[in-house]
C-alpha cells in the first residue's frame, strides 16, 4: 500500500473544491452500527452526513458530496483502513481525516503516521469510549457558523425535493415518567445547510403551500407509526396543523381514511396554535365532532396568558391542552408563570381534558409541573426532538431519565 501511497500523493492538487455553508462528513467504517452512531453525534454538531461501508463507497461519497471532513473508523484487522487511505490519497482529498478506534490500538497509530506521511489532514486521533464534547473539541475548526439558511427556504421548493422528514419529541406521563406518545415536529434535512428548523421553511398562512405541508405531515406521520410499531411498540402520535387547513372541504374526512386500521392504533392527536384554536372554536367543534370516531382528538397547542378566552364555554372540543413552553421553564421560581400554569390545569380539569406542560428543561420544571397537576410533561429534560430511527432506537435503549 505505501508504493501506491507515494506516487498517489504526488499528484495531489493543492485545494479541493470546498463549500462556505453546512460542513459535511463522511463516516467510514465497516460496521453499520458505528456508521449510525457516529452519524447521529456528527449531525447533532451540525453536520450533513453521508456513510460508506468500504473503499469503493467512499470513493462515490468524495465525487458527490465533497465531505470536509472523513470519520476513519479502525478495525481490528486493519485491512479496510488501509483501503480507505489509498481511496483518499488517490481522490486528492483535502479535508480533515478523524482516525477513531481503541485505545492504544497499533492499527490506529499506523493509520495516522501513514496518512501524516501522505500529505492528509489527519486530526489527533479519537480513542473509544469517547464523550460528545471530545468529538466536537477535535473538529471545533469545522462547525458550522450560521445556524440556518438566509433567506428561508421556498417550502414549496423543499416538498419537491423530498427534504422534508418528521422528528419526534417523547411524551411523559408526569407521575410514572413512562413514554406515553411523542409529537410529530417537521424538519428539513436540506443537502447544503444540513437540518433546518421550521422557522426558516414554514409557509405563511395564505401561502398556498400550506396545505401540501398539511398533506405531508399527516401521510408520514401514518407511515413513521407504522415504522414504529414494527420497530418497538405502537407509540401514540400527535402532528401540528393549521386550523385554516382543517376549514377545507372534505379535509377531516380525508383525514379519517388516513388512519391505520391496524388495532393497535391508539389514536392521533392533531394540535392547534391557541391563537388559530381560540379564533375558530365553532368550526372545530364541528371537526372533532366528525374525527372523534376515528380515534382522532384536538389538542390545543401553546396555551399562555390567552387562557382566560376559553373560560364561561359550554364545553370546548379539545382532549388536552398544551400550555406554552414560555410559562413552563423556570415555572418553579417564578410566581407569574406558575399563575398561569395553575390557571391552565384548572381549566382543563373543569372541561375535563388532560393536560401537558411544555419546555420543561430542568428536574425544578418537572417538579413544578407535578405541583401544578399537569398530566404529560415535554421537554428537553427527557430529550430533543431527534429523527424517526434515533425515536424507536431511545425508547429501546435508554431510559427516561437519562436524557434522551
Amino acid at each position: 500500500m505505501n508504493d501506491e501511497l507515494v506516487e498517489l500523493a504526488g499528484r495531489r492538487p493543492k485545494t479541493f473544491g470546498r463549500r462556505k455553508m453546512m460542513p459535511r462528513a463522511c463516516v467510514a467504517d465497516s460496521k453499520r452500527h458505528l456508521r449510525a452512531f457516529l452519524a447521529e453525534v456528527l449531525e447533532d454538531l451540525g453536520f450533513v452526513t453521508s456513510e460508506c461501508a468500504n473503499a469503493e463507497e467512499l470513493q462515490a461519497v468524495l465525487t458527490a458530496d465533497l465531505p470536509d471532513l472523513i470519520l476513519l473508523g479502525i478495525a481490528a484487522d486493519g485491512i479496510e483502513p488501509g483501503k480507505f487511505l489509498e481511496t483518499l490519497v488517490r481522490e486528492a482529498f483535502d479535508g480533515k481525516v478523524l482516525a477513531v478506534g481503541a485505545r492504544e490500538s497499533i492499527i490506529v497509530k499506523a493509520v495516522q503516521q501513514v496518512g501524516e506521511e501522505y500529505g492528509l489532514a489527519m486530526l489527533p486521533p479519537l480513542t473509544t469510549p469517547f464523550a460528545a464534547e471530545t468529538l466536537r473539541e477535535r473538529i471545533a475548526m469545522l462547525l458550522p457558523e450560521e445556524p440556518a439558511p438566509s433567506p428561508a427556504v421556498y417550502v414549496g421548493e423543499a416538498l419537491h425535493a423530498g427534504w422534508l422528514e418528521l422528528w419526534y419529541q417523547p411524551k411523559i406521563d408526569a407521575r410514572t415518567l413512562i413514554r406515553s406518545g411523542a409529537e410529530a415536529l417537521v424538519r428539513m434535512r436540506h443537502p447544503t445547510w444540513g437540518v433546518v428548523p421550521p422557522a426558516y421553511f414554514i409557509p405563511e398562512p395564505h401561502d398556498p403551500h400550506l396545505r401540501d405541508l398539511s398533506e405531508f405531515v399527516i401521510e408520514r406521520a401514518v407511515q413513521d407509526w407504522h415504522y414504529l410499531l414494527e420497530q418497538q411498540s405502537p407509540v401514540d402520535l400527535s402532528i401540528n396543523l393549521p386550523a385554516s387547513y382543517l376549514k377545507e372541504p372534505q379535509a377531516a374526512r380525508d383525514l379519517c381514511r388516513r388512519m391505520p386500521t391496524h388495532p393497535a392504533f391508539g389514536g392521533l392527536t392533531i394540535e392547534i396554535d391557541s391563537e388559530e384554536a381560540i379564533r375558530d372554536l365553532d368550526l372545530l367543534a364541528e371537526v372533532a365532532r366528525e374525527v372523534r370516531l376515528h380515534n382522532i382528538g384536538l389538542s390545543i397547542d401553546n396555551l399562555g396568558a390567552n387562557w382566560p378566552s376559553l373560560m364561561d364555554l359550554d364545553k370546548i372540543p379539545f382532549i388536552k391542552l398544551k400550555a406554552d413552553r414560555h410559562f413552563v421553564t423556570g415555572s418553579g421560581n417564578d410566581r407569574l408563570k406558575r399563575t398561569v400554569c395553575r390557571h391552565i390545569v384548572e381549566l382543563a380539569h373543569g372541561y375535563g381534558a388532560g393536560t401537558i406542560a411544555e419546555g420543561v428543561e430542568s428536574r425544578a420544571d418537572l417538579v413544578a409541573a407535578n405541583e401544578l397537576g399537569f398530566d404529560h410533561v415535554q421537554g428537553y429534560l427527557f430529550g430533543k426532538p431527534m429523527p424517526l430511527k434515533k425515536f424507536a432506537r431511545s425508547a429501546l435503549t435508554r431510559t427516561v431519565m437519562g436524557g434522551e
